[in-house]
This record gives C-alpha cells, structure tokens and sequence, in this order.
C-alpha cells in the first residue's frame, strides 16, 4: 500500500465475502486483546460466549449499529462499529487496524468517518472506552477531540472518553 488514497472505507458490509473480512479482524482484535490482558487463548473457541458470537455472526452482533470497515483493494484493514445511540449517545467499538496497516491514518480515517455519520445522524456525542495500556489508542483519540470522561464502565483498567459531535 502506497498511500492512503487506496484504503477505501465500507459502510455496512452486506456481502458474505465482506461479512467473512469483518469476522477475521474482529478475530483479530478480539485474540490480541485477551493476549493483553494475559489470557491465554489460542483461536475463537477459547474466547468468551459475546465474543465468539461477534465474529461468528457479525451481522446478527451489530444488526442495530453501523459498521465500517477500511479495505485497501480487497484485502480488510480495520475496523469499526458505532453503536446506535442511545439518549442522544453512541459509542465507538472494536476499532482495530491490522497491525501491519497501521500508522498510515486508517484508524484515524475509521473514526472520523464514524463521527460523520454521527453528526448526520444527529448524534450528539460519541463515547468509546479503551484499555489504559493501550497508550497509542488514547494518544489517538485525544488528537481526535475525545477527552477523559466519568467511567461508565464495571471492567477495571478501562479509560473512559468522549466528545461532542
């Protein structure tokens, strides 16, 4: 990949090959986030039940939500799902960029296409959480608008962030 003109942002994918792409970054994701957090697991079986069933249905997981996802020629690149809203509210999710990809403005292209949607949509703020490890993402998001927030969240060692759309 050359350049960012080549990345091309789908909204929605409602092809099975597209549904196929989203299920290997969402595995992807989901595989590398256990492996931070020191969980052992290996491959899709040995995730958790809400997990397993994102990538082995997709379509069924976020049927309320938007889905975008970045494709350079054929070849998915990473992703992002933008809840529906809720009391004004919609919350960014499993924002992932291959790692091989990264560092050529996807991630940023990904939420920015998300707040767009957001703003048409008449959303009036996005949220989103992030492991506090994940130093990189957090750095992202601040350049992004997102500040730190009241946590909404059980979980420990998540950041909670928002911004005004």
């Amino acid at each position: 990949m050359s350049g960012r003109r080549e990345v091309v942002f789908v909204r929605r994918p409602g092809h099975d090959p597209s549904v196929e792409r989203l299920a290997a970054l969402l595995t992807s994701y989901h595989l590398r986030t256990e492996a931070e957090k020191g969980v052992a697991v290996t491959d899709v079986d040995g995730l958790p039940g809400r997990y397993r069933a994102e990538i082995r249905d997709p379509r069924a997981a976020f049927a309320a939500d938007v889905v975008l996802m970045a494709l350079s020629g054929d070849t998915p690149v990473g992703c992002l799902v933008l809840t529906a809203p809720v009391e004004g509210r919609a919350e960014v999710k499993r924002l992932w960029t291959d790692p091989v990809f990264r560092g050529r403005g996807i991630a940023s292209g990904l939420v920015g296409a998300a707040l767009a949607h957001a703003a048409a949509s008449g959303i009036g703020t996005v949220r989103l959480s992030v492991w506090q490890w994940r130093t990189g993402a957090i750095a992202l998001y601040e350049r992004l608008g997102f500040s730190a927030a009241a946590s909404w969240e059980e979980r420990d060692r998540l950041v909670c962030m928002e911004r005004a759309v």
